[in-house]
């Protein structure tokens, strides 16, 4: 028998809950786990999930998990706001007691403000990661992967990592076969390459046009195809490249290179998602002089190889995008 206790605050979303123990119920439905219970539990009073209209009482209290294998905490309300004190608690005994901990996407909250990811590596949905890392920083936070197991405490970030690390849990609990027919049942991929960065969105800083260094970034965008000396960008600012590169480094937080590097994978994987042009082409549209040259620096940055990512992402279009005319 496993007992799964997934702890739930009052307003969560039932959209989160099937991220949360989806797999899990589906394993259940296809007969891979029958031995599964599956409690979910307030974690405060009068807890209710809500969505699509429908508002659904939680049936279980926190006296729910004391006997849980596993004690998921799929999201919280706010991640500024402090989790009650009863639920803390009740993670914290449950811990103690030898049950596995996981938090998906803020849920690693709740699990932080339980102490229980000091010293501990961790994950969290990309968007709320700069605030985890503010709010608690004992925490070894690596917002750049989707999910990550430390053995008795687990977190994902949003969205689908959390089914990732019900897959990856499943995996453990019952073998790759298991996992991977389950994985084929739900028509979703049994592990999914790279992280979370590449759903990561990279705005651009806001660009003072009466600012020289400005200027150049303005200028640059409009030439990646093209080798752009950071020497030529400080003669264009009128500035010598000490001081050229030390403003850079205050509008943008990283030197010219590594910055003009950076344009160039966001624009390639502009044309990967708009353009079905050959990753070669690609390449040179974005200033490296082929596909071997461009994929070490985007898989860096993004986290998997440019064909990956075109699968995932390519809409196929067959046209070139007006920012190659």
């Amino acid at each position: 028998m496993k007992r799964l206790a997934v702890v739930v605050f009052n307003g969560a979303s039932l959209g989160a809950m099937s991220f949360a123990f989806g797999v899990f119920d589906m394993a259940a439905q296809f007969g891979e786990l029958p031995d599964l219970e599956i409690r979910v539990v307030g974690g405060e009073p009068g807890a209710a999930l809500r969505g699509g209209g429908l508002t659904v009482p939680v049936p279980e209290d926190l006296d729910a998990i004391r006997d849980a294998d596993l004690v998921l905490v799929p999201n919280w309300r706010s991640p500024a706001e402090n989790p009650p004190e009863a639920a803390l608690a009740a993670l914290r005994t449950a811990h103690d007691r030898g049950a596995r901990v996981a938090g998906l996407c803020s849920g690693a909250f709740v699990l932080a403000a339980a102490g229980l990811l000091d010293g501990r590596p961790a994950t969290t949905h990309w968007a709320m990661a700069p605030l985890l890392a503010a709010r608690f920083p004992a925490v070894r936070l690596d917002e750049s992967v989707l999910y990550i197991d430390d053995g008795d405490i687990l977190t994902a970030g949003g969205g689908a990592a959390g089914m990732d690390l019900g897959l990856h849990l499943i995996r453990s609990w019952c073998g790759a076969e298991v996992a991977n027919r389950l994985a084929k049942g739900m028509v979703v991929p049994p592990h999914r390459p790279g992280g979370q960065a590449q759903y990561i969105e990279s705005p651009m800083p806001e660009l003072d046009e009466g600012d020289p260094v400005s200027e150049t970034m303005a200028w640059a965008l409009t030439r990646l195809d093209t080798a752009l000396p950071v020497d030529e960008l400080a003669r264009r600012a009128h500035m010598s490249r000490r001081n050229y590169d030390r403003r850079f480094r205050e509008i943008t937080g990283a030197a010219p290179g590594t910055w003009l590097t950076h344009q160039r994978v966001i624009r390639a994987q502009q044309l990967l998602e708009s353009t079905d042009l050959p990753v070669d082409e690609i390449a040179r549209y974005c200033g490296f002089s082929s596909s071997a040259a461009l994929r070490p620096h985007f898989r860096r940055q993004v986290g998997v190889t440019p064909v990956a990512y075109r699968d995932t992402f390519g809409t196929r279009l067959g046209v070139l995008e007006p920012m190659l005319s």
